[in-house]
């Protein structure tokens, strides 16, 4: 198992069926945490990477309809 994080800058608001299918989200076997910070508008989320690719998990994410703008580089 290859643990990975990747951050994205989102647009817009998060509402509840957001929220509610973010949460959804982190029942997916591969998925081991989502962050939000609302404040910076930045999305986080840790996944095992032997399970999915980056472009995956950003369309998963879109799927729950989340605007993604940009992925973050992490230093």
């Amino acid at each position: 198992m290859t643990q990975m994080e990747v951050a994205y800058r989102y647009a817009g608001v998060i509402g509840e069926p957001e929220m509610r299918a973010l949460n959804n989200m982190g029942e997916v076997y591969g998925i081991r945490r989502i962050r939000l910070n609302e404040k910076e508008k930045i999305l986080r989320v840790e996944f095992d990477a032997s399970r999915f690719k980056e472009p995956v998990v950003a369309a998963l994410i879109r799927r729950a309809g989340v605007d993604l703008s940009e992925r973050l580089v992490l230093a």
